[in-house]
């Protein structure tokens, strides 16, 4: 039975990424500080036999009995609501966090995933983003503690693997959305259905022109497990290439949740980027792998999972 640990795994991510190792019969340790994940995002496996829960800051020494076969860091502040309230908190989560479980991955001779992201290509002049586009990213302005927490965390990793043989993998995930995320998370997905679902406006920044590029929960989990049976170490972008307007999005979700909210446009945050859409060439030929459930698909999964959500 492989026998693995998950940072940050009471998080939106880390919690589908716990339950999909589970059921495909892994040993799963996951630690958490419960800074932006919740306990709850584990109840339908918090009892399984196979699985061990930790409430653990991984800026700080991390102990783990017995062999571990991976060291899967997930931990992170994603959201800007979070990352900006715990700039600190984000930057040694990406420096502390990274060097505590590659420390860990090297004594157990372990291999080892970072979950790196988007955000290291900042505010792109390229679009899409291949891995080798190296980014056009503001190293003190409003979101560096997350940009540069991950282009930290990626140059470690790096060295980790020449220095020590460690057997690693990167993935540059773009945005996601599903279930278990956060109704206060703070980014547009889960801040639009809360609107719409309230019958509220929909809040725009600007005229709503940015795009991004919105993936599934349950397929960027199935790329993580893809690149984990996979032999690249270097960076691979995961996220679903289908690039849609802030705009378009907004009109989507009210009719998705046949709501009668209008949308409202307000100031852009600095340094918003204004294009997102990852060239996953390089995981199609590696992984295998390409997303496959469509934007109207996924959002349409949402309505009631954020209904009993805003009762509670």
């Amino acid at each position: 039975m492989p026998r693995v640990l998950v940072t940050g795994g009471a998080g939106f991510l880390g919690s589908h990424l716990c339950e999909s190792l589970l059921e495909d019969g892994y040993e799963v340790i996951a630690m958490d500080n419960q800074i932006s994940g919740q306990a709850e995002n584990l109840e339908p496996i918090f009892y399984h036999d196979n699985f061990t829960y930790y409430e653990h800051d991984v800026t700080n020494f991390i102990h783990s009995t017995g062999d571990l076969d991976w060291v899967l860091h997930l931990a992170s502040l994603a959201s800007p609501v979070f990352y900006q309230e715990n700039p600190i908190k984000t930057l040694k989560v990406g420096a502390l966090g990274t060097h505590k479980t590659l420390g860990l991955a090297k004594e157990k001779n372990a291999k080892y995933l970072f979950t790196s992201t988007s955000e290291v290509y900042g505010d792109p002049e390229v679009n899409p983003q291949p891995e080798s586009y190296r980014g056009n990213v503001d190293p003190y302005g409003p979101r560096s503690c997350y940009d540069e927490s991950k282009r930290y965390g990626e140059a470690l990793v790096r060295a980790y693997r020449d220095k020590h043989d460690i057997d690693v993998r990167i993935a540059r995930l773009f945005n996601t959305y599903g279930p278990r995320m956060r109704l206060d998370d703070g980014r547009v997905i889960p801040t639009f259905m809360r609107q719409a679902l309230q019958g509220e406006p929909l809040t725009v920044h600007g005229e709503g022109k940015q795009t991004r590029s919105f993936c599934y929960v349950s397929d960027l989990i199935d790329g993580l497990r893809a690149l984990m049976k996979a032999e690249v170490q270097s960076p691979v972008n995961i996220g679903n290439p289908d690039e849609w307007s802030i705009r378009e999005l907004a009109e989507l979700i009210i009719d998705v949740t046949d709501s009668s909210s209008e949308i409202v446009y307000e100031e852009r945050p600095k340094q918003d980027p204004q294009v997102r859409k990852p060239d996953i060439t390089k995981a199609k030929r590696h992984l295998n792998w390409t997303p496959t459930i469509t934007l109207r698909e996924g959002l349409q999964e949402l309505p009631e999972y954020y209904k009993r959500r805003m009762q509670d």
